[in-house]
């Protein structure tokens, strides 16, 4: 489904700057709302995240994972309208800048929906690092 099939515009108030890398709010009308559950940077089939996994390549797995539920729910990266990310250490995702950029342009490419990130003392995965749950609005 092409994202021209829905109507999607960020919110950008008047004399705030442009963020960078998400949006402050989205505007979005489709037929279809979709709600994926966190998904963490395990692989589909592995039973934990090996140990040491850093958060670059944990974020980019989960991303993955993010955008493999919505496909299977017919959606596309550009029907994403919200992200909601939890990291257990916010100094490491910030040094990770670099890999979690890379994974965001493979994954989602110049597609910057609303987002929130927090900090959380733990996931539920032990050496899990990062966990993402989404929303999108599927023409």
């Amino acid at each position: 489904m092409p994202a021209s099939d829905i109507a999607y515009t960020p919110v950008l108030p008047e004399g705030w700057t442009r963020p960078r890398g998400f949006s402050h709010g989205v505007v979005a009308t489709g037929t279809k709302s979709v709600r994926i559950a966190g998904q963490i940077g395990r692989e589909p089939g592995q039973a934990h995240i090996p140990a040491g996994t850093d958060a670059g390549t944990q974020w980019g797995v989960a991303l993955k994972n993010l955008v493999a539920v919505l496909k299977a729910a017919g959606g596309e990266p550009t029907h994403l309208v919200a992200l909601r990310a939890y990291v257990t250490d916010i100094a490491e995702f910030n040094a990770a800048g670099a890999a979690i950029g890379a994974a965001w342009g493979v994954t989602l490419g110049r597609h910057f929906p609303a987002m929130t990130l927090v900090q959380v003392s733990a996931l539920i995965d032990p050496n899990a690092k990062v966990e993402i749950e989404g929303e999108a609005i599927l023409p």
